[in-house]
């Protein structure tokens, strides 16, 4: 499943740190996939992806599709907003609940409902992809 593509101005505020280990979300996200880890022992999903799986500090981990389907479990608008952020302000952050079974921690576009049905969405942003959800279309 592709997800799909929000175009947003300039650059990320706040660009993420990319590692070795998370090249591979950020390349998955910049190609419209929305993936995370899975402990291969434990069997569960972690999200952020994880290196290791914090069930049972096991080091072998998988990655795995997610759906980026879920149901908005709260959210926020905020007003005072950092200044790489005012461009942008105010914003609305909140949590959703996935599919899978994960709670994500993400940028709300649109003022979706409480328990909405959402999904997860690509941020263009001009120097590379974030990710945020709105209600279904």
């Amino acid at each position: 499943m592709t997800l799909p593509r929000v175009k947003m101005a300039g650059n990320r505020p706040w660009p993420p740190r990319i590692t070795d280990h998370s090249k591979h979300f950020w390349d998955a996200l910049a190609e419209g996939r929305l993936i995370t880890t899975k402990g291969k022992t434990s069997g569960k999903l972690t999200f952020p992806p994880k290196p290791f799986c914090p069930y049972d500090w096991g080091q072998e981990v998988e990655w795995v599709g997610l759906s980026g389907k879920g149901r908005l479990y709260s959210q926020t608008v905020i007003h005072a907003v950092p200044t790489a952020f005012q461009h942008e302000a105010p914003i609305r952050n909140g949590i959703v609940d996935l599919d899978e079974g994960l709670r994500v921690a993400a940028r709300i576009l649109g003022e979706p409902a409480l328990d909405a049905p959402v999904e997860c969405v690509v941020l263009d942003y001009d120097d590379g992809p974030l990710f945020g959800f709105r209600a279904i279309l």
